[in-house]
């Protein structure tokens, strides 16, 4: 349990993964099947089509696209030709090796695709005489109806009144309905079981970043210059966490049943948003690594989850998560575990506030922190003496080298 696949939930995490896959009888015709999509992945979504029957597609290039659980996967035409049919319809489940389109190498006997737009053009040019036959029949209507109006008719009485209890509702027509992905559909299964296994508690403090912004400030030019990597606050506050696991080896354990599993190595998950969705992709045994190891790493991972090129193995995995809600301006927030593990740190958005500072009330800039651990195996005690050696780190980061 202690690796598991953590990329079951995250999310985020919509990624893609270009896979050629196909079956040949060595003819004209090509088949292409939907490919491996991974050891944990059995079947996919068939989410849409890229091409048309018709199509003309170069080798490797994209003709559909398959949801699982986990990945967007891109189905490419295994070689140059035409399209000549698809055999499996949008929405289908499909699984690796089934075959879902058939590609002629020469395109003989395949119609080109129509295009949409004459279609559309034709039916908008088409006359439509029944609803003009309506209209003129409305007008006759009520001229023959007038005679019997003159006549007095007994007065009604007046309808109801709507009671206060009643709901308006607005009309179908402002609202759309849209299915949910296999990937949400799964990052809602695990988040809610998440909730409905931990006893989560939230504790929080404040951290003064004043000595580690000075610390960036002052040594940023040469940072870059040196390792080709901008100094961030995230590297920071990896070596924090990474000093508290080893402080309080408990938070980085899980329950495994009737047993504590203790994990002897560090590897720090790292929330990233990206276009698709959230995606948390792993710095592997961080404990062993320095300030730039941990820039490069964490900087060569959010370019791929924001390129769509993170593989499911570099998003296995995790013994503890940071999550940085401080990037989109929240101010306060209470993280969700992400099983297997037991506990979540949360960053947020650094806030000029007066603080007390040597009997002066002084500007400074500060930030809330929060953990979120598992009760059944975290004690207050521990979380709180955690949550305050990320404080300590932080806001001295000469702690770091001293080992105190």
């Amino acid at each position: 349990m202690c690796r598991d696949v953590f990329s079951s939930i995250q999310s985020e995490t919509i990624m893609q993964k270009s896979c050629r896959a196909f079956s040949s009888g060595g003819g004209d015709l090509v088949d292409v099947v939907v490919p491996f999509m991974g050891e944990s992945i059995s079947d996919g979504t068939l989410a849409t089509f890229l091409k048309k029957p018709g199509d003309s597609v170069a080798a490797d290039e994209p003709i559909a696209q398959i949801e699982t659980d986990k990945v967007t996967i891109d189905v490419v035409s295994p070689q140059a030709g035409v399209i000549q049919e698809y055999v499996a319809k949008e929405g289908d489940t499909v699984e690796a090796g089934a075959k879902i389109a058939v590609i002629s190498k020469s395109g003989e006997g395949v119609a080109p695709a129509a295009p949409a737009e004459k279609k559309s053009e034709k039916a908008a040019s088409k006359p439509s005489p029944p609803a003009e036959s309506v209209k003129e029949d409305k007008p006759k209507a009520k001229v023959e109806a007038s005679p019997a109006a003159e006549k007095p008719k007994p007065r009604s009485s007046p309808p109801p009144k709507q009671t206060a209890t009643e709901p308006v509702l607005p009309p179908k027509e402002r609202e759309r309905r849209v299915p949910m992905t296999r990937l949400r559909k799964r990052v809602a299964t695990r988040l809610k079981d998440s909730q409905n296994t931990f006893a989560m508690l939230t504790t929080f403090n404040e951290v003064d970043m004043t000595n580690l912004m000075k610390l960036r400030s002052d040594y940023k030019d040469a940072f870059v210059e040196k390792h080709g990597v901008k100094l961030g606050f995230m590297s920071g506050f990896v070596k924090a966490a990474v000093s508290a696991l080893q402080h309080q080896p408990i938070v980085n354990a899980v329950i495994d049943g009737d047993d504590i599993i203790y994990r002897d190595y560090v590897d720090i998950s790292i929330a990233v948003g990206t276009p698709k969705g959230l995606v948390v992709p792993v710095v592997r045994d961080a404990d062993k690594m320095n300030f730039a190891e941990i820039e490069k790493t964490i900087n060569n991972l959010a370019k791929k989850a924001n390129d769509g090129t993170i593989s499911i193995d570099e998003m296995a995995g995790g013994s503890f998560t940071i999550s940085n809600g401080g990037v989109y301006g929240s101010l306060l927030s209470t993280p969700i575990i992400n099983p297997p593990q037991s506990a979540i740190l949360g960053m947020h958005s650094i806030v000029s506030r007066p603080m007390v500072v040597g009997g002066n009330v002084l500007p400074r800039p500060m930030m809330y922190i929060a953990l979120t651990y598992d009760h059944r195996l975290i004690d207050g005690r521990e979380a709180v003496f955690f949550l305050r050696r990320i404080k300590d780190v932080v806001e001295d980061p000469r702690r770091l080298l001293l080992d105190v």
